[in-house]
């Protein structure tokens, strides 16, 4: 039997320890998946000592950060020998990048270093080692590489800006204190993840080192009591048991068919002479399904080494809110890829901490049209430079548009009935499964010669059939669906407004012509945001071009100069405005809406004489509560006025020893005296003594007259600026 050596390729590129290779003869593996295997094991087993013997309670973080380090760079040493060193010089770069530069920009700058760094050693590994498959140091280079590049960005997320710009997960992850150089490179080198990941943010591996994990996970699960004092800690032993045992099997799996379908068949010039159109079909589809078995003993193996050391808790089921999921760091999810009716099932399955990866460093951060593009190139940069990576990577996206097109037209028709739908089910699995082996064939295979030879010994089939589908079939999809659904949800509330009182719905009609016209308006051009950025809040303007001027939407955060409210103001360009305050009700808002857009449109000559009566009414309360807002205000005003004119009162008629007069120091025509005497506002005196223990202190009382009066000038501002309307 051909050995499973020969089957993954050649080892002469690997620097690894050869101390096992007695023990890859016997097994019949190569030299450099026995260290693979015997580091992984002996991983498992340090991973629960980790776990028990070196518990938060225990010793301290710093203890923790640095054995899991000292661990790693063994690991690291053992399956690498040399090449070691890139594993320590990449994040060592990125750390000195991150200590010196801005926050600003370090989030780029890391990415930049990180990528070149990485990108070399895969031209390097492509030109001493073309198309082999053995293990080399580019694997944990690229988990490094997420981790540095997503460290940066949550550095640049907590540094510089806003909680209220940041999304949910950005929040989560967002870092307020750079790293020491103990975390930092604990966090990329520890031992529970260097050598087939997964990726873990820096965040939740902090929280693991210091223990507070369990409490932080378990917080957000409101099914859970946790006002007690103490939080069980929930064992990952069942877990870890199953994890184990399911690589197990894939491994089983992967070396029984790695036999029968070896990838590297579909290279030779014997196979594509003499294979068929539907077994070459079964072969690409097959020799992809052993190789991603590989994948899933690797991913499902490091998922249990960090379960099994505590890392990777995330909350206990939402169903019954008492069992424990250990799922946060999951790569792979077996069933739902082997069994998924779409592509796009089957990619959210597929290597989830990439995915998460991509779409905090990428996706969320670029602009909507670009996000797509930009995201699949960072992973194809990211996997290195073979070209049979953009070919997957090509096809994938082609296939990915085509299914789209074909579940719009052809599963409405398989909806009817439920052996209808279970056979559509059923058919979409099989003919995903046949597309899939058809698209990621070339990844593994590599080379763009022989992945080009088997597309066309199948006549590029595949491909023919998705071109197809988007450029011809596109055009017989209904376009009414997204329009009646529209129309169904404006039918709904058009029956709920009907079932209003009359007098509401008088209201309600007003507000529906202007919700069409502002429909109108959105199908018509894109709005625009505008939001004030000396707030730090988010400043965002479509690139698209405006195409009219009544197209446009105009959105204003206004903060009131009181701070009593916060108006937020919609504006067309013609002139029509919204406002809402904080302190009226929803209802108030909306019919002040209303009311405002009808009496301040410029465009019409005459306003809407629907809602007439529930618009008066309104009117009259928004304006009753703005008036007794506005005299609260000059209340204040007044009072506080009244109060600073007192005091200033009481300091200039203080009773003196001499003669009731106030000390002011002033300078007399010598330049050296004193003036003493009766002191008003304007500083005016009458008798002149050399006393200089009362300087200090009448001094000190002239600047506060003086800043008093400095007060009561700008205090009297306020009306004023309560006449003009601003405050309301």
């Amino acid at each position: 039997m051909q050995q499973i050596a020969t089957i993954i390729g050649a080892n002469a590129y690997y620097d690894g320890s050869r101390v096992f290779t007695w023990l890859a003869d016997i097994c019949g593996l190569s030299v450099d998946l026995v260290n693979f295997l015997i580091t992984q094991f002996l991983a498992l087993i340090l991973a629960s000592a980790f776990r028990s013997y070196l518990h938060p309670s225990k010793v301290s973080a710093s203890t923790r950060h640095a054995i899991g380090l000292v661990i790693g760079l063994f690991f690291g040493y053992f399956c690498f020998g040399q090449q070691a060193i890139h594993i320590a010089g990449l994040p060592a770069v990125c750390y000195v990048v991150i200590r010196t530069q801005n926050p600003q920009i370090v989030q780029r700058l890391v990415m930049v270093v990180a990528l070149f760094y990485l990108s070399c050693i895969h031209l390097h590994r492509q030109y001493y080692d073309y198309g082999s498959y053995s293990l080399d140091i580019t694997g944990p280079l690229m988990i490094i590489t997420q981790k540095v590049t997503s460290l940066a960005f949550s550095i640049h997320d907590g540094f510089t800006r806003e909680m209220n710009d940041l999304t949910q997960s950005q929040q989560q992850h967002a870092i307020r204190k750079l790293p020491s150089p103990l975390e930092f490179f604990s966090y990329t080198l520890h031992f529970q993840g260097l050598m087939a990941g997964p990726l873990v943010f820096y965040k939740d591996y902090i929280d693991f080192i210091e223990g507070c994990h369990i409490i932080k996970q378990t917080s957000a699960n409101a099914k859970y009591d946790i006002e007690k004092k103490i939080v069980h800690e929930p064992s990952p032993v069942k877990v870890v048991v199953k994890k184990v045992v399911a690589s197990l099997v894939c491994a089983l799996i992967f070396v029984k068919f790695a036999t029968i379908y070896p990838i590297k068949t579909m290279k030779d010039d014997g196979f594509i002479e003499s294979s068929g159109f539907f077994y070459t079909l079964w072969f690409m589809m097959m020799a992809t399904t052993a190789v991603r078995f590989k994948y899933y003993f690797a991913w499902l193996m490091a998922d249990a080494i960090c379960n099994n050391s505590g890392l990777g808790f995330n909350g206990y089921d939402k169903r019954d809110g008492v069992t424990p999921r250990w799922d946060m760091l999951s790569n792979i999810q077996v069933m739902e890829f082997e069994f998924g009716t779409n592509f796009r099932n089957c990619i959210n399955a597929w290597n989830t901490g990439t995915n998460r990866w991509l779409r905090m460093v990428v996706f969320e951060r670029v602009p909507k049209r670009y996000g797509t593009v930009l995201t699949f190139s960072l992973s194809a940069l990211w996997h290195g430079f073979y070209p049979g990576y953009y070919m997957t990577f090509a096809t994938g996206a082609l296939i990915v548009m085509a299914a789209r097109i074909a579940r719009k037209l052809f599963r409405p028709s398989f909806q009817r009935t439920g052996s209808s739908r279970l056979f559509y089910d059923i058919l979409t699995c099989l003919v995903t499964r046949v597309f899939m082996g058809y698209a990621t064939f070339p990844f593994v295979l590599l080379e763009f010669k022989a992945s080009l030879r088997m597309y066309l010994n199948v006549f590029m089939c595949l491909h023919l059939v998705a071109l197809t589908t988007v450029f011809i079939l596109s055009k017989y999809v209904p376009r009414e669906e997204a329009s009646g659904k529209a129309v169904n949800v404006r039918s709904k509330l058009t029956a709920a407004v009907d079932n209003q009182p009359t007098d509401i719905q008088s209201t309600r009609n007003e507000d529906r012509a202007e919700s069409s016209a502002l429909e109108a308006e959105c199908n018509n051009g894109i709005g625009i945001r505008f939001r004030g950025g000396e707030n730090g809040r988010r400043s965002d303007v479509s690139n698209t071009q405006l195409s009219s001027a009544d197209s446009q939407q105009l959105v204003h955060d206004v903060v009131d100069p009181f701070c009593l409210t916060t108006t937020s103001t919609t504006s067309n360009i013609n002139g029509n405005h919204k406002k809402t305050d904080d302190f009226l009700s929803e209802e108030d808002n909306n019919n002040s809406a209303t009311i405002t857009t009808n009496t301040t449109n410029f465009n019409s000559g005459t306003s809407t004489a629907n809602g007439k009566s529930g618009s008066k009414l309104t009117r009259e309360r928004i304006k009753e509560k703005l008036e007794q807002e506005t005299r609260s205000i000059e209340e204040f005003i007044d009072k506080t006025v009244t109060g600073f004119v007192e005091l200033k009162d009481d300091l200039m008629r203080m009773p003196d020893e001499t003669n009731g007069g106030l000390y002011i120091p002033r300078k007399t025509n010598g330049g050296t005296g004193l003036v003493h005497g009766n002191a008003n506002a304007d500083g005016n005196s009458n008798t002149t003594t050399g006393n200089s223990t009362t300087t200090s202190s009448n001094a000190f009382l002239k600047k506060e007259i003086d800043a008093l009066n400095a007060a009561v000038q700008q205090v009297t501002v306020l009306p004023a600026v309560l006449s003009n309307g601003h405050a309301k």
